[in-house]
């Protein structure tokens, strides 16, 4: 029986482009201390990036389209991580679903990146208080990021749950839900996001268009009586 339900965070409970959006503009404000024309790093921050954030060095290839490969791009780098937006809106349906879940699952928060930031995005998406257990594999070491076992193992553990009682919600096959799945948890991908156009081949991984749909899915999966107050 369902016991535990646990999520991806970005581009699975909300899009992970609203986020990018400020982060890259306080990265291209910073750039006016050494002349950078503003806008024109803006540009080009936003470009690379949606090319594909898994390509990498994206401050740097930036600061190389806007002449400026003289400039180190460490500060700009921390300014990234420590970007922290006032408020962040979820996917439609995401914060009455998750209450919703709660009342019947432990709910569960799988998430790859720097700590801090993503602390920070929960906070601003109101979601801070919402999870029994928030896992970040980036603090178990940057080579766990997902598909590696360790952060699903990690946050079953804290649950006390089997593998086999739980399941997990994300958006990009090759990460969430292969790493999901190689544990023995069941798997919901959502197609929303930069990998929404992704092809999922998986066996035993239900698909569907978004988060307010999985909810529909998962609180139709059993009839059991709603979990203890905690």
């Amino acid at each position: 029986m369902l016991r535990a339900v646990l999520f991806d965070l970005d581009d699975t409970l909300f899009p992970q482009a609203d986020y990018l959006a400020g982060a890259w503009r306080a990265v291209s404000v910073r750039g006016i201390e050494w002349g950078i024309p503003h806008e024109a790093f803006a540009r080009e921050l936003k470009s690379i990036a949606a090319e594909g954030s898994d390509r990498g060095r994206i401050i740097d290839r930036a600061l190389a389209r806007v002449g400026r490969s003289d400039v180190a791009s460490a500060p700009f780098v921390d300014v990234f991580h420590a970007y922290e937006p006032d408020m962040l809106e979820p996917y439609p349906g995401v914060a009455e679903g998750l209450v919703a879940l709660g009342e019947r699952f432990q709910l569960g928060l799988v998430t790859d990146g720097h700590p801090a930031g993503q602390r920070a995005k929960l906070h601003a998406l109101g979601l801070d208080r919402v999870f029994d257990v928030e896992v970040y594999s980036d603090e178990l070491g940057r080579e766990h990021r997902k598909p590696d076992p360790l952060p699903f193992l990690t946050a079953l553990e804290q649950l006390g749950v089997d593998a086999r009682d739980a399941m997990f919600v994300g958006d990009r096959p090759g990460k969430d839900l292969s790493g999901a799945r190689a544990v023995g948890m069941q798997a919901i991908r959502v197609r929303t996001g930069e990998h929404a156009s992704e092809w999922c081949g998986l066996p035993g991984v239900a698909v569907v268009d978004n988060a307010a749909d999985a909810f529909e899915l998962l609180l139709g999966v059993t009839t059991r009586e709603p979990r203890a107050a905690h």
